[in-house]
């Protein structure tokens, strides 16, 4: 069952800027409806019909879930960020089934900023990311996998992606949700603006992905970034005590 979501953004007091670009990642899914939709970072329209001279701040936005009736509206957008075709069942999904935490940023009854992210077990990881966690842990935790984030590009640079983020990673850090262990991504290695803002949020490079993408017919190549949450850790290394001694600062500051 999804988490409320308070209707009045500003709830959040120290959100930081994004970085400006729509953030276009990663795949439709993980699971196997939707393995053939894949995400890149390729230049948006400019979205003229969302721009507001009013909005000034991320105070002036609503944080909702999607629901059916939003469905014309987020295809409509998804067709405009995103350089693929997502199947209609995907819509469907992501708009009405609550194991996707799907998330949008309102202003003015219109939709300017969506995340879409799950919550699943472990063992569901596919197995190009099956190293993100311990092993040991595997069989008794959750992972967060965000599969889109975007912005229209009238509202860029102006914190509705951190906004989103940062109540995604508010939901899987709630004492309830302590066996949910790390968030991951999929980003395309020249998307500079989207890594530049997830590792801006603590996110970091997990694993190169060869030829991941496909993008107009051409292969591209693709990073997993991971953010370890509740405990959560790579696998035991040579490296962890150094990572450990990292991990400590970042959760002290």
């Amino acid at each position: 069952m999804r988490p409320n979501v308070s209707q009045n953004s500003n709830r959040d007091t120290t959100l930081v800027p994004d970085n400006g670009s729509n953030l276009v990642h990663c795949r439709a899914s993980e699971t196997s409806e939707y393995s053939a939709s894949k995400d890149s970072n390729r230049d948006n329209h400019d979205t003229s019909q969302y721009l507001s001279p009013l909005f000034t701040s991320t105070a002036d936005l609503q944080l909702r879930f999607l629901c059916p009736s939003d469905l014309d509206q987020v295809k409509d957008l998804c067709k405009e960020w995103f350089p693929i075709q997502y199947p209609e069942a995907w819509y469907r999904d992501i708009t009405s089934d609550p194991r996707f935490y799907s998330l949008a940023a309102v202003y003015q009854s219109k939709l300017v900023g969506l995340l879409i992210a799950e919550v699943k077990q472990s063992n569901a990881i596919n197995k190009e990311d099956k190293g993100i966690l311990d092993g040991r842990m595997y069989s008794n935790c959750t992972v967060g996998y965000i599969l889109s984030l975007g912005v229209c590009s009238s509202f860029r640079r102006q914190g509705v992606a951190s906004l989103l983020l940062d109540s995604f990673l508010n939901h899987v850090t709630q004492s309830e949700n302590q066996i949910c262990k790390a968030i991951y991504l999929h980003v395309l290695t020249m998307n500079s603006a989207a890594i530049r803002f997830y590792e801006k949020h603590y996110f970091r490079l997990h694993s190169f992905l060869p030829y991941y993408y496909s993008v107009d017919g051409k292969c591209k190549d693709g990073f997993t970034y991971v953010l370890y949450i509740n405990g959560g850790h790579p696998p035991w290394g040579l490296l962890y005590p150094f990572l450990k001694k990292i991990l400590k600062y970042r959760d002290i500051h």
